[in-house]
């Protein structure tokens, strides 16, 4: 696991900067700026907008006695969403905007559903009442 996060943490920034790189030289700097902005804000705004819708429909489902299992992954994928949109790149931009939208984060979701029933089943995570 911990070889994966420092890929991640390398890969990522350096394919990030690469593309500001080339993508400045191709449009110009100013341009590359307003579009980290513009989907920034957008993306952030979007991101808590759906935050909100998903944090109604887990009160409404607790209220009806209905856990709000696949809620909360929503909520998950939501946060994520919003820290991807939040850094600034491209990559991390679409990441970000496919985690928004509901029919692209279903198998997101269903990812975090199968590792967390995984992890349970081996018993690899330990849920300690104190």
């Amino acid at each position: 696991m911990l070889y994966w996060l420092l890929l991640i943490f390398l890969i990522v920034p350096a394919f990030e900067i690469t593309l500001f790189i080339w993508l400045g030289g191709q449009v110009g700097p100013w341009w590359i700026f307003a579009l980290i902005m513009i989907t920034g804000i957008i993306g952030v705004a979007f991101a808590k907008s759906q935050g909100m819708d998903t944090l109604s429909k887990v009160r409404k489902s607790m209220s009806e006695g209905i856990p709000p299992g696949d809620y909360i992954l929503d909520g998950i994928c939501i946060f994520i969403a919003g820290i991807l949109l939040f850094i600034p790149g491209f990559l991390t931009d679409v990441i970000g905007f496919v985690l928004l939208i509901p029919f692209t984060r279903k198998p997101f979701r269903n990812l975090i559903k199968y590792a967390l029933m995984n992890k349970f089943s081996k018993r690899t995570i330990i849920y300690r009442k104190r």
